[in-house]
């Protein structure tokens, strides 16, 4: 490989991660269309790096490339929400049984008393910080449950899904009445996974699911 094709990679590399930024801070919305004049003039690189970009955001489920239209940001449909929280859930009820066979304790302990953390100060009060820190904890243990299954390639599908429901979430305002349902819920998987008990556990994790998708508004029964 030449220098200039490197330069090429790296300047494609570089532009999907302006592109993911932008996605990320809600800058591009989800269900938005957008063009790639537009995304060049907003990461701020030029034509073909952005295409390249756009094309790797494809691959992943991030966008759909509209011919003479423009890029189609992924559109929170019911079953778009439901396959993507659906599949974590799936990832995550393997990691919570791996890690509660384990009885890990040390990682676990530590995500349980932030969850409690955050709880108590949502007790007191919900400012735009803590809500922001809720979001945070949420995926930590999330990150953790993924991270249990040590393998490469359920890491690259949950990182996938991981920016997909990312760019989902900036499409719905953040609801402070949702915090302690969740952390409650995640104090149910943790103290599973602590105690050992592989099937609670495993449940919990389902029974995050169902309550994710109730605040999308979404029932399980129309999975």
């Amino acid at each position: 490989m030449n220098d200039q094709s490197a330069r090429g990679m790296l300047l494609a590399d570089q532009s999907f991660l302006a592109f993911r930024d932008l996605l990320f801070r809600g800058e591009v919305r989800a269900g938005q269309l957008v063009s790639i004049s537009e995304l060049m003039e907003k990461t701020g690189f030029p034509l073909a790096p952005v295409r390249e970009a756009v094309k790797h955001a494809e691959s992943t489920g991030l966008v759909r490339i509209l011919p003479k239209r423009g890029v189609l940001i992924i559109e929170p449909t019911p079953d778009t929400v439901r396959s993507c929280f659906h599949l974590r859930c799936m990832l995550d009820q393997e990691g919570a049984r791996i890690l509660a066979a384990r009885l890990a304790d040390a990682p676990m302990q530590a995500l349980r008393e932030e969850h409690a953390a955050v709880r108590n100060q949502a007790l007191e009060g919900i400012t735009p910080e803590l809500q922001q820190w809720a979001m945070a904890v949420d995926w930590k243990l999330h990150r953790a449950l993924a991270g249990s299954l040590d393998n490469p390639l359920a890491a690259q599908v949950y990182a996938s899904n991981h920016d997909r429901i990312t760019v989902l979430q900036q499409s719905r305002r953040l609801l402070p009445e949702r915090i302690i349902p969740a952390m409650d819920e995640h104090l149910r998987i943790i103290d599973a996974v602590l105690a050992g008990r592989e099937e609670d556990a495993m449940r919990a994790v389902r029974a995050h699911l169902a309550g994710t998708l109730r605040w999308w508004g979404i029932g399980l029964s129309e999975a």
